[in-house]
């Protein structure tokens, strides 16, 4: 009799289970938030896409979904699902539902532009930020990529407003269904529009020095964290971003230095960090960057940019990170932990089908079968 065996190597540091706060997952590989504009019927409602995409992929440890609006005033990109109505709860009920029954677990990722969005978004309306700054960003519009515009400054009432639909949303969330929230506070979008001291010139309490531009994102969190029993809202943030307004220089690296500290004083359940850009084309990810925020924060880390299966293991087995998320490897491979777990090669996607809205590029990459390649 003939036996054929496959190659495993189980022992790596990705394939164990961990806590993340209250989330307790059976692997460390978690799929990271991606925009994919696949929302593309009335009312940005999930559909069977949006279930059959997710579902492809429970095997992760945690899936973080793309990011979604948080209401109307939030919108900022074409074709992206919001979570303010009963027909948005409703579609991702069905996500939920369908990636529970296969062992997975999955948050939702709650965002707002900001002065990052554009008037053809809004019905017309400017969009609104700190202050009366342009970013100076590119924003995609159903009429094509336009520059930014000088928003309107946010009012008191306006932040008041915009922290409660961050708290409806959470709200919102848990009745879908979804295991806990994230909040979207990296980019050049909303939250690090009120934490750059470029954009936000405020002298009231949610601007003037490092404390004021950071209150948003904490009461944010603090909005989010009421709909939940127990930790169960990440947050994902930026340091290294850089762009028209934003520089990740000392100065910027210090306010989040003293931002990842306060956020251990609020219910997180864990601090999602992207890195810095790897130094080159297939180079590690610096581990110093999340050595910085690792000595700051006592709650789990998630690493993100630019690792792979070997630098995933590497950040976690150092002990500078508690997981690992992987945003591209997910797109073309919907079994990634099965993949880590055989040691098989991963297919590449295709960027030309990201934004497409169709179902090309999105749910019809497979999974690998017996006999694909394998690393060696």
């Amino acid at each position: 009799m003939t036996t054929t065996t496959c190659s495993t190597v189980l022992d790596q540091p990705l394939l164990r289970p961990v806590e993340l706060g209250d989330l307790q997952l059976p692997n460390r590989v978690v799929m990271a938030p991606m925009t994919r504009a696949r929302a593309t019927g009335a009312g940005l409602v999930p559909n069977g896409m949006h279930t059959d995409y997710y579902g492809q992929r429970a095997g992760a440890g945690l899936i973080v979904t793309e990011g979604t609006w948080v209401s109307e005033r939030a919108i900022g990109f074409p074709n992206v699902p919001g979570v303010w109505s009963e027909e948005q709860i409703s579609g991702w009920r069905r996500v939920t539902d369908v990636v529970h029954a296969l062992g997975g677990r999955i948050v939702l990722q709650l965002w707002h532009t900001g002065a990052a969005s554009h008037p053809d978004h809004l019905g017309g309306a400017l969009p609104a930020g700190p202050s009366a700054v342009d970013p100076r960003e590119r924003t995609y519009t159903p009429n094509g990529p336009k520059a930014t515009v000088t928003p309107r400054e946010m009012t008191i009432t306006d932040i008041r407003e915009t922290v409660a639909e961050y708290g409806t949303a959470a709200v919102n969330a848990r009745r879908a269904g979804f295991d806990g929230v994230e909040v979207h506070a990296l980019g050049s979008f909303l939250i690090p529009q009120f934490l750059n001291p470029r954009l936000n010139l405020r002298r009231d309490a949610y601007g003037g020095d490092p404390a004021g531009r950071r209150r948003l994102l904490m009461e944010i969190v603090d909005a989010a964290a009421a709909a939940w029993d127990g930790r169960r809202v990440g947050v994902r943030l930026s340091p290294y971003w850089t762009a028209e307004r934003f520089t990740a220089d000392e100065r910027t690296l210090a306010d989040y230095d003293a931002l990842v500290a306060e956020l251990g004083d609020h219910p997180v359940a864990y601090l999602h960090l992207r890195g810095p850009a790897p130094a080159a084309p297939g180079a590690a990810p610096d581990h110093d960057a999340f050595a910085r925020y690792r000595r700051l924060f006592g709650g789990p880390l998630i690493a993100n940019h630019g690792f792979d299966r070997e630098t995933g293991n590497a950040v976690i087995g150092a002990g500078l990170a508690d997981a690992v998320s992987y945003a591209t490897h997910f797109v073309a491979n919907p079994d990634l932990v099965a993949r880590f777990a055989l040691d098989r090669e991963l297919a590449a996607g295709d960027p030309g089908t990201y934004y497409t809205g169709g179902a090309g590029g999105y749910v019809d990459y497979p999974a690998s079968r017996w006999g694909d390649a394998v690393r060696r």
